[in-house]
């Protein structure tokens, strides 16, 4: 049984994706540029929000756009981050079944803190313990940094921690940190993106991913 699991957040605890699109569609619609379709973000989404803007702008980025691009994304998006979000399917009731053994719980995700404090304290209440989100002064995933910031807060062991997440960047972070990863098969990337990015364990829902967690963990 592990004695730590450390979440991903957008795509893995939360369903952000609709949130997101919108706030990047309005950055481009004020700037006139075309929009995407919202499935489209799933694959601008990952590494942080300025690598998202970098990646809607496409052919269209500069210095002078981007701040632009980014100015209007954050403002709608801090107006608007919860519209459409919601917890995935079984997520309340797995914090909730963790915590009740005992199990300590941290987040570690590139969205920006502010917006990852916010939208955790909303759906999940006391249930997570630490967040670590972006900030200007600290690497973004796949760098080690925010799983070894949660594991050094918790004081346990590596061997005792799952990280869980559903994008290559989450499963090179676990590798990177010397943890067993699960890539989850709810979220915004695909179940061979996942394995071919060193997945130890895949979980279609939460109850196998409690499994795993518990120990019950055939492959």
């Amino acid at each position: 049984m592990y004695k730590c699991v450390i979440f991903d957040l957008d795509g893995t605890l939360l369903n952000t994706l609709d949130d997101l699109a919108a706030a990047g569609n309005y950055a481009l619609k004020c700037l006139g540029f075309p929009v995407y379709e919202t499935e489209k973000y799933k694959y601008f989404v990952g590494n942080g929000i300025p690598v998202l803007i970098h990646r809607i702008l496409a052919d269209n980025d500069n210095d002078e756009i981007f701040e632009k691009a980014h100015r209007l994304f954050s403002e709608y998006y801090s107006q608007h981050n919860s519209d459409k979000t919601r917890p995935y399917d079984g997520i309340n009731e797995l914090l909730t079944e963790l915590k009740n053994k005992g199990i300590k719980i941290g987040v570690a995700t590139n969205k920006d803190h502010i917006f990852s404090e916010k939208l955790i304290k909303k759906f999940f209440g006391e249930n997570v313990d630490i967040v670590c989100g972006s900030k200007d002064d600290i690497p973004k995933k796949p760098d080690p940094y925010s799983v070894n910031y949660i594991i050094n807060a918790f004081g346990v062991d590596k061997k005792d921690v799952l990280y869980a997440g559903d994008s290559n960047v989450d499963m090179q972070l676990a590798k990177n940190a010397g943890v067993v990863s699960c890539g989850v098969l709810w979220g915004f990337r695909t179940k061979k993106e996942l394995i071919d990015n060193g997945a130890v364990y895949t979980a279609e829902n939460a109850k196998r991913l409690f499994d795993i967690v518990m120990g019950e963990n055939n492959l």
